[in-house]
């Protein structure tokens, strides 16, 4: 019977844990994280806890649908930039403008919608402050949560 009441104070314990890193995330966003200038949209991931959070990365992905072929790879220019917000230590991620689309000339394909991106960015996953993204305006934002197990392997020498 303890057994099971241990149990339900732990579980009760990490719910409200997490629910206190999201509103502490939401408070941060609401006081440290710009408003998007004009021109701009601005884009806002808040991540749930995780247990060795080291372990994770966010992969940020910005681009836009467009019509091309469906048999070349394209790209477009661009850059996603870390930036720190003066007075609070914290980083945004800004993309200042989408250059042109780039791609491959293998042969002509029929017209479809396709998303095209830049290069995308790896970022450290941190549950506790939300990843802010600016993008100019007709530009999307995705993301991905890239995981690894806990240990390393060896490497053989030679």
């Amino acid at each position: 019977m303890n057994h099971c009441i241990a149990t339900a104070v732990i579980v009760l314990l990490c719910a409200v844990s997490v629910r206190a890193d999201e509103a502490e995330a939401k408070r941060y966003l609401e006081k440290a994280y710009p408003p998007a200038e004009k021109g701009m949209v601005r884009y806002v991931i808040i991540l749930p806890a995780q247990k060795n959070e080291e372990n994770f990365k966010v992969e940020l992905i910005v681009g836009k649908k467009v019509i091309a072929d469906s048999v070349n790879n394209f790209a477009l220019g661009g850059k996603v930039e870390e930036v720190n917000i003066e007075g609070w230590g914290f980083n945004r991620y800004v993309v200042k403008e989408i250059g042109n689309m780039m791609g491959t000339l293998i042969g002509g394909g029929v017209p479809q919608e396709k998303w095209v991106s830049i290069q995308p960015k790896l970022v450290r996953y941190n549950s506790r402050l939300p990843i802010a993204v600016y993008v100019p305006e007709g530009a999307e934002v995705k993301y991905r949560i890239w995981s690894t197990p806990p240990e390393a392997k060896e490497m053989p020498k030679g």
